[in-house]
């Protein structure tokens, strides 16, 4: 269901203010959950730690499935943290949506294009400079030009082409499945009748969405893998 959102002008440029929030609290989620899994390091990781190295040895894996890890070890925080703030940051609106007179100020911060469009330009942005950064600008701009020099306007689409269906793809899938929920939650308050018809498909949709949530922010973080992959790496 539309809501307006909260939107502030601040020197000639607009911000909404509900994904700054979202935003914020994301990341302080992300960032309790690093501390409290490294507060206490043990040698036979319980609890927290063995959740964290769970999730570190699964970046890796990540990792290594796409590029040796000689070029991808330097990647593997920025994995560890891209895979744990997308889950978060998908799951928040799933528990419920907070609307104050007509604005909407709780949902997931990802069910909003701008904020899934300015993740997938920074790791796209990202991969061209680590590409330089390691191949050197002469030999990066080369491969621009192969394996023939009619291939740079195709590859210059590509990479707008790129940008856009990581952040797209991201966006829809959360922004749908909230959309199904509010829909749901509303036949919620529409009697006994309606409440009986929706909390079942309500609870079963909101499963699957724990579900697509999480596989959205591991295909995020692998297609991360895959573009810094075909920019570092000599064999792509």
């Amino acid at each position: 269901m539309h809501h307006e959102a909260p939107i502030v002008t601040f020197l000639g440029l607009q911000f909404n203010l509900a994904n700054i929030l979202m935003i914020t609290i994301a990341s302080a989620i992300v960032f309790l959950l690093a501390v409290l899994s490294t507060r206490r390091l043990a040698m036979k990781p319980t609890g927290m730690q063995n959740f964290m190295e769970w999730v570190m040895d699964f970046v890796k894996n990540i990792i290594n499935s796409t590029m040796d890890w000689k070029d991808g070890g330097r990647f593997h925080i920025l994995g560890i943290t891209i895979i744990m703030y997308i889950f978060v940051a998908n799951m928040l609106g799933l528990p419920f949506s907070i609307v104050v007179d007509g604005v909407l100020w709780w949902k997931s911060p990802t069910a909003d294009p701008a904020v899934t469009l300015t993740l997938a330009t920074l790791i796209v942005g990202l991969s061209h400079y680590y590409g330089v950064k390691m191949k050197g600008a002469g030999a990066y701009g080369r491969e621009f030009f192969k394996p023939f020099w009619f291939m740079f306007p195709i590859k210059i689409i590509e990479e707008f082409a790129n940008t856009l269906t990581l952040g797209l793809r991201l966006y829809g899938n959360i922004y749908a499945g909230e959309i199904l929920l509010s829909l749901l939650a509303a036949g919620l308050a529409t009697g006994v009748g309606g409440t009986i018809a929706a909390a079942l498909p309500m609870l079963v949709w909101q499963g699957f969405s724990v579900f697509v949530g999480a596989i959205q922010s591991f295909i995020f973080c692998m297609l991360t893998m895959v573009y810094l992959a075909h920019k570092v790496s000599s064999d792509h």
